[in-house]
């Protein structure tokens, strides 16, 4: 009997997380249509409610669709970046596009005077397009100051002063119009609570082509994480396809951010949990961290649902505590680790 390979016990772990990961999304999105003030009595009286069915359909099932394409993006976004800068602790906001929906969001409501989430029409999406627009022009202006993506360290740099510029002007804005403050609050801690089917359908159409086309440079994404010279040895041609994957990562945060605000950790998180359970290649981490972000997404927007119901904890809160904690366990147990070695 032949021995499998370790190529092939590493497709075969995939495997079975992503079954896993593909059940905790099912189980999760059944009990994102029942978690909310009224619980499950909506779901049995829906067929024959008006209202119950209005609930169900209009309020808790796209925002249970939302959470899930929103974390699927930003894990998605999290492996592409940790690929391309060779970091694991690279996140989707490191190019300054957070900060940079932030300004534009920011500027929107000056301009507005509303909240982002209590939009409708042109307005709401007005709003969204302006953190869209800020997240891709933050992005822009640090691959303008990097003088492109050839200088690893230097884009790193440029993306943290872009950030902490726009961040400042941001604030600034709100200093100046001091009546959209708290509604700023909703945008900078993240909410789920008014997504519409129109904004998963838009999340789940920029998704979709992301996902193959980041799917595709898995190959590139495997070279850089040898290095750059050994990527280089395998004739690829590194700028350009590096900044297709830049562009890639700009467009799903941007997506995720401007339809949910700015959701800490997850883009983060998701792909280091994929790693601490199968070692695989990115054609498999790809696709299992857009699933472990959207089970992340969706089981804290659950817990914020219901932890203190009928009132709801900020989402951002809650991913940032959990997130937060899961890294400083995992510094704690490397270097409980290493200490044992060095011992």
């Amino acid at each position: 009997m032949k021995a499998m390979r370790p190529g092939g016990l590493q497709g075969l772990a995939a495997s079975w997380l992503l079954l896993w990961l593909a059940l905790a999304v099912l189980g999760l999105a059944v009990l994102g249509a029942g978690i909310g003030s009224t619980g499950f009595e909506s779901v049995w009286k829906a067929h024959a409610d008006p209202l119950a069915w209005q609930i169900v359909m209009d309020i808790r099932l796209p925002r249970t669709a939302g959470a899930l394409l929103a974390g699927g993006l930003l894990g998605l976004a999290g492996a592409i970046a940790q690929g391309v800068f060779r970091n694991p602790l690279a996140d989707p906001y490191l190019l300054g596009s957070a900060s940079g929906a932030s300004l534009g969001v920011a500027l929107a409501m000056a301009a507005l005077g509303v909240s982002p989430f209590a939009l409708a029409g042109l307005a709401r999406w007005g709003v969204t397009g302006a953190a869209f627009t800020g997240a891709v022009l933050a992005v822009v202006l640090t691959l303008v100051l990097a003088k492109g993506v050839h200088n690893t360290m230097r884009l790193l740099l440029a993306g943290v002063v872009v950030g902490v510029v726009l961040g400042a002007a941001a604030s600034l804005v709100l200093m100046m119009n001091l009546d959209v403050m708290q509604a700023m609050q909703s945008f900078m801690l993240g909410s789920t609570a008014f997504v519409g089917w129109n904004a998963c359908a838009l999340m789940l159409w920029v998704l979709l082509p992301t996902l193959v086309l980041a799917w595709g440079l898995s190959r590139v994404l495997d070279g850089l994480a040898l290095g750059e010279a050994t990527a280089h040895s395998l004739g690829l041609p590194l700028a350009p396809l590096r900044l297709l994957l830049i562009v890639l990562l700009a467009m799903a945060t941007g997506t995720a951010v401007a339809q949910t605000g700015l959701i800490a950790f997850v883009g983060l998180a998701a792909p280091h949990l994929v790693r601490s359970m199968v070692r695989a290649l990115h054609r498999w981490l790809l696709v299992l961290s857009c699933l472990m972000g959207a089970v992340l997404l969706l089981a804290a927007d659950l817990l914020a649902r219901w932890l203190i119901a009928p009132q709801e904890l900020p989402i951002g809160v809650l991913t940032a505590v959990l997130g937060g904690s899961y890294l400083l366990w995992l510094m704690h147990r490397r270097g409980a680790l290493q200490g044992e070695e060095g011992a």
